[in-house]
């Protein structure tokens, strides 16, 4: 009422409030799955394999849309794109909006309560590495911005990323719906190599040129600067640019070696298609008969006449 401006710190309670909203994930997933996927999935008829894969990609596209419009209206209200300064500017960035803080502790609460869906929902063996591996990266990427008073330019790169993965599990959801739609893969093909190089591109504008110019370099745990300072060393700013790159370039591999795989199992499909369609047209032709053929097993002429064998007469 007064007109101040109310910011937030993190701390050990966020924990409670982490757990709390956990419970929430888990209910809001069971909604989803049980009134939107599990009735798509009577009328698909899908297979076991196709079905995990449908209920995992159903439930991401649901987070991720939700994600992508919330992360969107933050980084618009705080003003993060009308002033790409501002990600950088006056760091450490220790005191966060509501919204700010609100939204990285859902995004920590959604990843931690996919720990035990894996449980809940049955996920086979085989695929269980490749879900922790997933969920692993979401968290550590969205923990060290938050702690390591990075959030600015974690909220950007998560718009970046979430974009991305809407349009790829979009993608698989209609897959599943009709094998012969690729619409969707291609757009998200466009999607991911655009988001792929904004993300480059912040790396290189706020590590190599923002940071470096921050006026407090001094290090002070206290006050959420934890490695400022590193940033004077040009040394320290190339091997860091240089690691993001590496693992861009192998990012940017794997879609290219996806791509690839996908091209080909259609060029293959296609051509196998080919291949019946003309064999069965070959079998349907009608076959060219003779002058004279056997049918009932006397020979007829080409007008349908049976030849009379002529007699010989005697001298």
């Amino acid at each position: 009422a007064d007109g101040e401006l109310v910011q937030y710190h993190y701390g050990l309670k966020d924990l409670v409030t982490i757990l709390f909203y956990i419970f929430i994930a888990i209910i809001l997933h069971a909604v989803v799955q049980e009134y939107a996927l599990d009735k798509i999935n009577r009328r698909l008829h899908l297979s076991k394999v196709k079905h995990s894969k449908f209920n995992e990609s159903g439930q991401l596209v649901a987070f991720h849309f939700t994600s992508v419009i919330w992360c969107l209206y933050v980084v618009v209200t705080e003003g993060y794109i009308s002033n790409p300064r501002s990600l950088w500017e006056h760091y450490p960035h220790v005191y966060l909006p509501f919204q700010v803080k609100f939204f990285y502790l859902c995004q920590l609460a959604y990843w931690l309560h996919a720990l035990p869906e894996l449980y809940f929902q049955k996920v086979r063996k085989e695929e269980i590495p490749r879900q922790l591996q997933y969920i692993a990266l979401y968290l550590v990427h969205i923990a060290g911005a938050y702690l390591l008073n990075l959030t600015r330019l974690g909220l950007i790169l998560l718009l970046l990323q979430y974009l991305a993965e809407f349009f790829f599990h979009m993608a698989q959801l209609v897959c599943f719906t009709d094998e012969n739609n690729e619409k969707l893969f291609n757009v998200w093909a466009v999607v991911f190599v655009v988001t792929r190089l904004f993300t480059l591109t912040l790396y290189i504008l706020v590590i190599g040129f923002g940071l470096p110019q921050v006026d407090n370099q001094a290090i002070n745990p206290e006050r959420g600067n934890f490695f400022s300072f590193l940033f004077n060393n040009i040394l320290f700013r190339m091997s860091v640019l240089l690691l993001v790159c590496l693992f861009q370039a192998s990012v940017m591999w794997r879609f290219i070696h996806f791509q690839l795989r996908r091209w080909r199992e259609y060029w293959n499909e296609q051509s196998s298609r080919k291949r019946a369609a003309t064999g069965a047209k070959q079998q349907a032709k009608p076959l060219k008969r003779d002058s004279g053929y056997h049918e009932n097993g006397v020979v007829k002429a080409e007008n349908g006449t049976s030849p009379r064998t002529k007699k010989l007469k005697s001298p």
